[in-house]
């Protein structure tokens, strides 16, 4: 029982929130309310926590020595010894085959095409591009789009170039939060990452404040735009702006005077401000467009 407790750890299953990116399109897409395709989809997200678990596990294998002197990753299974390399690189490849097998019998052909980019961008992230400064966040916001054209093809749903330009803007700006807190930890003498001599504090903080404005503005001109009016039947939807200008700001006011950004899924789980304004903005949408 302990050891399957260890596997449940390596698998990280608190990130598998990122996976909740597949629900968007059916969101946007007026198919809440359509049964089959919510069935779908959940089979999509079913599959990318599988995917995302076995990725978890060869980034930790990569890892593991840098993870034994870092004050947070170095309680990982890998890391303390309680599970062996060998172990966990059977326990991805079991994770990525069911992955692909419960992909390619649930879900449209098209989808395990998606799962399989995901695994391989994944694996070469792990395996050397996390190393090349930029290109490591790139990947990064890759992830986040093909969860997000996974849950389109599960849903019937096609995705908008605003719902991809936005998925990526704000992979794009969590990421770069993620590359300040490890340059606060390069600083303080417990983390070396290769990639982290192509950052500094004043690049990445730079960076966000220029995603931050920059998914503003592509959010207040999604919610104008005549087209999305007409799709959605309503002029409302600049209202739910506020909760995305709020949200960042939060967000910055956690990474740059709180300094604790390391890890977007643990911000999103414990700070409760923050998931208020999750909760108001998505309840404002859905009763403005459904």
């Amino acid at each position: 029982m302990l050891r399957i407790r260890h596997y449940i750890h390596l698998a990280r299953p608190h990130q598998f929130l990122k996976n909740g990116f597949v629900w968007l399109p059916l969101f946007f897409g007026f198919k809440l309310h359509d049964s089959q395709a919510i069935l779908q989809v959940l089979y999509a997200f079913a599959v990318f926590c599988a995917a995302s678990g076995s990725i978890y596990a060869v980034n930790d294998v990569v890892d593991v020595d840098e993870d034994r002197k870092h004050p947070q990753k170095k309680t990982r299974p890998l890391a303390k010894g309680e599970i062996s390399k060998p172990q966990a690189l059977v326990f991805s490849c079991f994770l990525m085959l069911l992955a692909l097998i419960a992909g390619g019998l649930l879900l449209p052909i098209e989808f395990l095409a998606i799962i399989s980019a995901y695994l391989l961008v994944n694996v070469a992230y792990s395996c050397g591009l996390k190393k090349l400064a930029l290109f490591d966040i790139v990947c990064i916001a890759v992830g986040f789009l093909l969860r997000v054209f996974g849950g389109g093809i599960a849903g019937g749903t096609p995705v908008s170039r605003w719902l991809i330009m936005m998925t990526f803007l704000m992979a794009l700006f969590l990421a770069l939060a993620k590359r300040r807190d490890d340059i606060l930890l390069k600083q303080d003498g417990l983390l070396s990452r290769p990639s982290l001599s192509g950052y500094n504090l004043e690049f990445v903080s730079l960076g966000m404040v220029t995603m931050a404005s920059v998914i503003i503005v592509f959010y207040i001109l999604y919610t104008v735009s005549p087209e999305i009016m007409e799709k959605h039947g309503t002029d409302k939807l600049y209202l739910t702006g506020f909760w995305v200008i709020m949200g960042l700001l939060r967000y910055m006011q956690i990474t740059f005077v709180l300094k604790r950004s390391g890890s977007p899924t643990r911000v999103m789980l414990k700070d409760f401000l923050l998931q208020v304004i999750v909760v108001l903005w998505i309840l404002n949408v859905y009763f403005l467009i459904y």
